[in-house]
């Protein structure tokens, strides 16, 4: 594996460290899975501020898409039955 060095604000890399700390990993992994996480996406797909921001803090079943996921907790969160 390659080093990387990146250069970002001081709050920008205490958050990171905070979030791999709270999720027991590391920055470097954080790193990478974000990466990885935007090349699967699609550039004409805009993505909320909100959902950037919860990026790689969870791992999705793999039989529901984003969609499906925001869709079921907007429904459970507002009481409205499918």
């Amino acid at each position: 594996m390659k080093k990387l060095t990146l250069s970002a604000d001081p709050e920008v890399i205490e958050q990171a460290k905070r979030l791999a700390d709270e999720t027991g990993t590391s920055v470097s992994s954080l790193f990478e899975r974000f990466i990885r996480l935007l090349a699967r996406r699609h550039p004409e797909r805009r993505v909320g501020r909100i959902t950037r921001q919860a990026t790689g803090m969870i791992t999705l079943p793999s039989s529901k898409s984003d969609r499906d996921v925001l869709a079921d907790a907007l429904t459970e969160k507002y009481g409205i039955k499918k």
